[in-house]
């Protein structure tokens, strides 16, 4: 906001449509932004971009490689970080989606339900509760999800029991808040239901 502020200030529009043009025709890049941010205000250091944060990403190879690089995390704990396997299947919400090595750049938000992360016969499942799967060119994804748990770690009984009391809450629910928040529930555990009978 302050950036946004100090800038539409400093800048006449003239100006600001020729930097926008220049770091355009430069290929958008950190360096590309820095020249003509210092060309057109010289006096002022230019703001860090999301670049400047982040790790450089390994090159796309130009064959596909053998195996696909999984980091997945959660908002408090990091599941798999830079594990090499040969697939992983997500729960995206247009249906179950395959990432094997040299997968097309795709951003896929998961709803509730079972993540499986394939290397050689060896296949670890977790439920995934929502979040995002990110599939970069380089045979590299990114899984975040809210909260996941190893399938091994569920009770199915206790799925089964809360599925009932938060299929009766849907039933008996009275206002749009408690009709939304039960059917979240039904959702949720009918997905966890299935993930762990199946």
């Amino acid at each position: 906001m302050m950036f946004r502020h100090v800038s539409s200030r400093l800048l006449s529009r003239s100006l600001r449509r020729s930097l926008a043009t220049e770091v355009a025709a430069e290929g958008g890049a950190d360096e590309a932004f820095v020249t003509a941010w210092k060309k057109t205000i010289a006096n002022i250091e230019p703001p860090k971009t999301p670049l400047s944060y982040m790790k450089t990403r390994p090159p796309t190879p130009p064959t596909i490689p053998t195996k696909l690089t999984v980091n997945f995390v959660l908002p408090y704990a990091s599941q798999l970080a830079n594990k090499e396997v040969d697939m992983v299947i997500v729960p995206a919400t247009t249906g179950q989606m395959g990432i094997l090595p040299g997968h097309v750049a795709t951003i896929a938000e998961l709803k509730p339900g079972l993540m499986t992360v394939h290397e050689g016969n060896d296949i670890k499942k977790y439920f995934v509760s929502s979040g995002f799967a990110f599939v970069h060119a380089n045979s590299i994804a990114d899984i975040i999800a809210i909260e996941a748990v190893p399938i091994e770690q569920v009770d199915q009984a206790v799925v089964q029991k809360s599925l009932a009391e938060v299929t009766q809450k849907l039933s008996s629910a009275s206002t749009d808040l408690e009709k939304a928040e039960a059917q979240i529930g039904v959702d949720v555990l009918s997905a966890l239901n299935f993930a762990v009978s199946g």
